[in-house]
C-alpha cells in the first residue's frame, strides 16, 4: 500500500503546472495525454509520469486482491459477513486494476467501471468488514472500520452529485478512496505485529535470543 502513496507523491511532483487535492482527481495522474479536461470540472491535466503511475495503480489492486484471499482466520469471524466483505474488497482491487490499465484519457468506460468497483463494492465491503471481524478485535476498530466505510461511500455520492462541501472535487474523491487504503495499510501493519508477536511467544525463538 506504501508504494501506492510513494508514486502518488514523485507523479504530482512531476508535473508543470501544480497538481492539486482539491483540483484534480486522482486518475489525473495516470492520463496518457496533455489535454483540457472538461467533466466533471475544467481543468488542465499533463502527467509527465503517468506510466508509473500506472503501474502503482495495478500493482495496488493486485496486492488488495491477494490480500484479501489471505488474510488470515485471525482476523475474521466465522459467517457470511467476512466472505462478502472479502470478496467486496477484492472488488476494489480489481477496480484498481482497471484503472491502472484503462487510463481515463484512453479507455473511459472500463476507467469509470474500476472507478465504480474501488468506489463503491470497496467502501461497501468496508461496511460489511466491520461486522466480519473476529470478536478479539477491539470493539473501536470493527465499529471504526465501518464508520470509515459509511463516511467513504457518503463521499462517493457526494462526488458523484457533485457537492463537494468546500473540499474540491479531488478533495471529495480522496474522501471516498483513501478510508480503505489506510484500513487495509492498518490492518497489514496490525497482522506483521500480531505475527512477530506469536514468534516471541514461541519458546525456541525466545531461548535463542536469551542466549544470543
Amino acid at each position: 500500500m506504501a508504494q501506492f502513496f510513494v508514486v502518488h507523491w514523485i507523479a504530482e511532483s512531476a508535473w508543470a503546472r501544480p497538481y492539486s487535492w482539491a483540483g484534480n482527481n486522482i486518475s489525473d495522474l495516470g492520463n496518457a495525454h496533455c489535454a483540457l479536461q472538461a467533466d466533471p470540472e475544467p481543468r488542465y491535466i499533463c502527467s509527465p509520469e503517468h506510466s508509473l503511475m500506472n503501474v502503482s495503480f495495478a500493482a495496488l489492486g493486485v496486492l488488495i486482491i491477494v490480500g484479501a484471499a489471505l488474510t488470515s482466520a485471525a482476523l475474521w469471524r466465522r459467517g457470511r459477513a467476512p466472505v462478502v466483505a472479502r470478496l467486496l474488497l477484492a472488488g476494489a482491487g480489481v477496480g484498481f486494476g482497471l484503472a491502472g490499465l484503462a487510463p481515463a484519457d484512453v479507455h473511459e468506460n472500463q476507467h469509470v467501471l474500476g472507478a465504480l468497483f474501488i468506489m463503491a463494492a470497496g467502501n461497501i465491503g468496508l461496511i460489511v468488514a466491520g461486522f466480519g471481524m473476529a470478536g478479539h478485535m477491539p470493539p473501536a476498530v470493527r465499529w471504526g472500520t465501518s464508520l470509515l466505510g459509511v463516511t467513504a461511500i457518503t463521499a462517493f455520492g457526494l462526488f458523484l452529485s457533485h457537492h463537494y462541501l468546500g473540499l474540491g472535487m479531488g478533495g471529495m474523491e480522496r474522501v471516498a478512496v483513501l478510508p480503505l487504503l489506510f484500513w487495509a495499510l492498518a490492518v497489514g501493519v496490525h497482522g506483521v505485529i500480531r505475527h512477530a508477536g506469536r514468534i516471541e511467544e514461541v519458546p525456541g525463538c525466545r531461548t535463542s535470543r536469551t542466549a544470543a
